[in-house]
């Protein structure tokens, strides 16, 4: 019996400032991308107006755009935050945030200065501090009083994703009885020249399963996630992690890792493949994830309900895991599946179940999702849903 119950979630892109909004424009197909130049590459983005202002006595060593965004995601949640944590001791309450980019936005301007040598580094008032991966969890707890463990994570692009799978161990391990889990990304110069310098990433719209894909849009967001030792509700009830660890940023060209994590996360779920109503799937609108994602598909389920959200927003990076977990929430809270917002399917994947357009679902009880990273960290999250009693 699963112990992990999610309580609230929140969630931010480029689609919506909420969850409720992200779910909505997905299911309508209301693009958050646009046609942008940015660290002198163009492509199309999936930026985000960041409205919250971190409290004055946030840490100064870690204000941080990263950490605003992480800010207002907490501040859609803390509501249910406050009412629960009235009952738990600080030491039984965790953090665990997933990041790729954290606060290297920051440093940038300190390094450009630095690399100048005209001395004006020292007014850029940087702090390494604020680019620290552990940043957003450490402050964040440090801020609410927390003393329960404390994590980040990153595994690239399966961050968020692996921060609810920590989460879930925590609890069903007697460690918490609270936990404040999810992933948050902003974008910075460093990842848009390093995916351009890898030919990863397309002037165009993207679009995953296309015949006519050719890489990723970059976008930023996140989704924290308040999860209970309960086992009631909607529950993450199975994770899946395998690192197939082939090569630094291409995947397994015969999906083991992913196959691997598909089915671990089916396996700690107590799960069928028969059993999965909609997978969301990672789609990059890569030549090779897409081609590899269903190899995977194929393998596991044959054919099932699927369809990549990334043409909404774009891919958030340590976030996407989280972020994309969000949305699956609310496919089991309302029974409406996401189109794969794509124009032309490739013929290749035309036998794995994308839909081709917005379908109810008013009987889903298990969805999954999948994020899979550079390096092979692939992780697949199950959500259920309970029958009504």
């Amino acid at each position: 019996m699963s112990e992990c119950r999610i309580v609230a979630v929140a969630a931010l892109s480029s689609a919506g400032r909420t969850l409720k909004q992200c779910y909505e424009n997905v299911l309508v197909g209301n693009v958050g991308l646009v046609p942008k130049t940015r660290a002198g590459v163009s492509s199309f983005f999936g930026e985000v107006d960041i409205n919250a202002e971190l409290p004055a006595d946030w840490p100064v060593t870690h204000f941080s755009r990263n950490n605003q965004m992480l800010w207002e995601l907490f501040e859609q949640i803390a509501t249910s935050f406050d009412q629960l944590r009235a009952e738990v001791p600080f030491e039984r309450i965790g953090v665990v945030i997933g990041t790729s980019t954290s606060g290297i936005a920051e440093s940038e301007p300190y390094f450009r200065a630095l690399a100048a040598g005209d001395g004006s580094a020292q007014n850029t008032q940087f702090h390494l501090n604020q680019q620290d991966i552990s940043s957003p969890s450490i402050s964040l707890a440090n801020y609410l009083g927390l003393l329960g463990p404390c994590l980040s994570i990153s595994t690239a692009c399966s961050s968020g994703a692996n921060a609810l799978g920590t989460a879930k161990r925590w609890l069903e391990n007697d460690i918490c009885d609270l936990v404040i889990a999810g992933g948050v990304d902003t974008l910075c110069d460093l990842t848009i020249r390093g995916f351009q310098a890898l030919g990863a990433m397309s002037d165009e719209q993207c679009l995953p399963f296309s015949a006519q894909r050719d890489g990723i849009n970059l976008g930023e967001g996140g989704a924290l996630f308040l999860l209970s030792r309960d086992s009631s509700g909607v529950q993450v009830a199975g994770v899946g992690s395998a690192s197939d660890a082939h090569h630094f940023s291409a995947p397994h060209p015969e999906a083991l890792g992913a196959k691997s994590a598909m089915q671990f996360a089916l396996e700690y779920a107590q799960l069928e493949p028969l059993d999965i109503d909609y997978l969301n799937l990672h789609g990059t609108a890569t030549e090779q994830n897409d081609a590899m994602e269903s190899q995977a598909v194929r393998s596991i389920f044959g054919q099932v309900d699927c369809s990549s959200t990334k043409g909404i927003f774009g891919h958030t990076l340590g976030a996407a895991g989280a972020l994309e977990c969000a949305l699956c929430f609310s496919c089991l809270e309302h029974g409406t599946l996401p189109v794969n917002l794509t124009d032309e399917i490739a013929e290749e994947f035309a036998d794995i179940g994308l839909l081709r357009e917005t379908s109810s679902k008013p009987n889903i009880r298990a969805v999954m999702s999948n994020s899979f990273a550079f390096g092979g960290s692939n992780v697949s999250v199950v959500l259920t849903k309970s029958e009504p009693s």
